[in-house]
């Protein structure tokens, strides 16, 4: 019987760094969409940001 209730307490500890797991991975992925949105919506106005700075220090 103490067997069956440390095996329980064990196997419920690993589904919940499983869980965990999951979180983290769901959190990483959702940042990862928001940093390729942002960078997608304002592309092109960094890379024209750019431009001006490199053409403003070549010009120096």
């Amino acid at each position: 019987m103490i067997q069956f209730l440390s095996l329980m307490l064990n196997a419920r500890r690993d589904d919940e760094k499983g869980a965990t797991a999951v979180e983290y991975g769901l959190m990483v992925a959702l940042i990862a969409a928001a940093i390729i949105l942002t960078v997608g919506l304002l592309g092109d106005e960094l890379v024209k940001l750019f431009t001006e700075v490199t053409t403003g220090m070549q010009g120096r």
